[in-house]
């Protein structure tokens, strides 16, 4: 695997999903995601821009 994002993501989620059903924390995905939605386009264009650079 070249780029390791997906697998990144997939354990953080996991992670997540795991101390939520823990109790360990309270904060819901839809509040993260309400609020940093922006840095997703953010970072797919820096990601873009950056691998369009290594050609």
């Amino acid at each position: 695997m070249k780029n390791p994002t997906v697998a990144v993501l997939l354990i953080l989620l996991g992670v997540y999903f795991l101390l939520s059903n823990l109790g360990l924390i309270t904060v819901s995905i839809r509040q993260i995601i309400g609020v940093w939605w922006p840095l997703i386009p953010i970072a797919v264009g820096v990601s873009w821009l950056l691998s369009s650079r290594k050609r």
